[in-house]
C-alpha cells in the first residue's frame, strides 16, 4: 500500500484554531491603536487650526481671526497671493466646515465681529468608541482641551480639561 501525503483534517483544524486565537488577541489591540492614532490626529488638527488662526490675525489685523475655516484655506490660483478670503494656511481637507478627517468631524464657530476677537473649534468622533473616544476643542487662547465620551457639538467651555 502507498502512504498518502498531505495534512489530515485534524491537523488543518488545529492550525485554523491557532490562527483564530491569534486574531482574537490581535484585533482589539489594532482597534485601540487606530483610535489612539485618530485622537492624536484630531488634537494635531486643532493645534494646526490654532496656529493658522494666529497667523491669519497677525497677517490681517483689521479682520482679526478668520470668520470660518474656508478663509484659512485655499489652493492653486487662490493662493497667489493669499487674501482675507483665502489665507492659504490650511490644507483643503481641514478648510471646510464641517471637516471630516481621520475619523473626526471638525466644526468652527467665529464670533461674528469685525475685527474678530474670538473663535471656537471642536472635533468629535464620527463614530463614538470606534473612530475615537474623546472630543477635542479650543478657542482663542489656543489651549487644546478634551472631553472623554461626551460630544462637544461645537461648544468648548473654558472649564474643559486641557490636553497634557
Amino acid at each position: 500500500m502507498r502512504k498518502q501525503k498531505g495534512f489530515s483534517l485534524i491537523e488543518l483544524l488545529i492550525v485554523v484554531a491557532i490562527i483564530l486565537i491569534i486574531a482574537a488577541i490581535a484585533i482589539p489591540n489594532l482597534l485601540r491603536a487606530r483610535i489612539a492614532a485618530n485622537e492624536s490626529s484630531a488634537a494635531s488638527g486643532i493645534r494646526t487650526i490654532n496656529t493658522a488662526e494666529v497667523s491669519f490675525s497677525s497677517t490681517y489685523p483689521a479682520q482679526g481671526y478668520s470668520p470660518n475655516l474656508a478663509s484659512l484655506g485655499g489652493t492653486g490660483a487662490q493662493c497667489t497671493p493669499p487674501t482675507v478670503a483665502h489665507g492659504c494656511l490650511l490644507d483643503a481637507v481641514l478648510a471646510v466646515d464641517p471637516a471630516p478627517k481621520g475619523g473626526y468631524l471638525y466644526t468652527f464657530t467665529g464670533d461674528g465681529n469685525v475685527p474678530s476677537v474670538g473663535y471656537q473649534v471642536s472635533t468629535d468622533p464620527i463614530t463614538a468608541n470606534q473612530s475615537g473616544v474623546r472630543s477635542f476643542c479650543s478657542f482663542e487662547d489656543a489651549v487644546v482641551r478634551f472631553t472623554p465620551a461626551t460630544p462637544l457639538t461645537g461648544t468648548c467651555p473654558a472649564a474643559t480639561a486641557p490636553l497634557q
